[in-house]
């Protein structure tokens, strides 16, 4: 069988399964009988009633149900292991600062793979260039596309993700720093994170988180409570180990000014230790340009004088 009658089977059959959908949806029109508006109101004493009321017409609905919801069981558990479940999504979605949620986000997972499916069928069935390709090929690219859609939006939410969290890491020292001063000069740990939030706002990442755990408090939330909530979302591994040595401070009653030094020195040399791997990652990246570019186009340079020097001597 040639592509074009299968592509016309598959499209008589979705039209088909459409108009099925949309006829069953239609009510009946015309004046209701006396039986059908009395048997509602005996259902519970007459079998009946209750056989009338249980019949309806035909739906496809819940045969197609049958058959697709174990496949969507499979595919929603596939997807689940491959990109992360529910809590690591809604712990990614935290990370990034986003105010989505899981359902949301499958949501545009869907979009995009619906849009990458749409695209591509449109490609694999008018572009001429894609019609030397097998059929299968064609048929496959589609939900190939599809697939990669929904890996391309959760790629960008774990790069969105992993720019926060920079972002945090980078700002987690400064932070600390200035907590520690704020608790030398005498004021307590909540007052110490309402001053970061106030005067960071707009302007770093950490003082607006401290900022909603201020707003926690001021709700009747209490400051462990708060700083346990704020450790567990971000999941940060610097800031998770200083915020459980200021809950263990606040439970033992140990001084907050020195465990926050200790803190911001630790981070200080982990931020220094960053960047010297990533200096180190540089490094050999920069050697691509420097072989495959900067060394050719210098020997080029070099050897094509003499080139034209012998062309024309000889």
């Amino acid at each position: 069988m040639s592509s074009v009658p299968a592509l016309g089977l598959l499209c008589g059959a979705v039209l088909g399964l459409g108009l099925w959908l949309v006829v069953s949806a239609v009510p009946r029109i015309g004046r209701a009988r006396l039986i059908d508006r009395v048997a509602p109101y005996v259902a519970d004493i007459s079998a009946e009633a209750r056989s009338l009321l249980a019949h309806r017409p035909a739906d496809p609905t819940p045969v197609l149900g049958m058959f697709v919801r174990p496949i969507l069981r499979a595919l929603r558990t596939v997807i689940s292991e491959w990109l992360g479940g529910a809590d690591t999504v809604a712990r990614r979605l935290r990370q990034a600062g986003s105010t989505a949620s899981v359902e949301r986000f499958r949501g545009e997972q869907l979009a995009w793979g619906a849009a990458a499916f749409a695209m591509t069928s449109a490609l694999a069935i008018l572009a001429p260039s894609f019609g030397s390709l097998p059929t299968v090929v064609r048929i496959a690219m589609p939900f190939l596309a599809a697939a990669l859609g929904a890996v391309v939006r959760d790629w960008m939410l774990q790069r969105a993700a992993r720019r926060r969290l920079a972002r945090i890491s980078a700002e987690l020292p400064t932070v600390l720093e200035f907590l520690t001063l704020s608790l030398t000069a005498g004021e307590g740990m909540l007052d110490a994170i309402r001053r970061v939030a106030r005067l960071g706002s707009g302007a770093g990442v950490l003082p607006e988180e401290f900022a909603a755990t201020v707003a926690s408090v001021g709700t009747g939330v209490p400051l462990g409570q708060a700083l346990a909530r704020l450790r567990d979302d971000l999941d940060h591994p610097a800031l998770s180990r200083a915020l459980d040595q200021v809950l263990g401070a606040l439970e033992r009653g140990a001084p907050l000014a020195s465990v926050l030094r200790s803190q911001a020195g630790d981070a200080r040399d982990e931020a220094k230790r960053t960047i010297i791997e990533q200096a180190g990652r540089k490094e050999v990246a920069m050697l691509v340009p420097l072989i495959f570019l900067i060394l050719p186009v210098t020997i080029a340079f070099a050897l094509f004088p003499g080139y034209l020097v012998l062309q024309a001597g000889f």
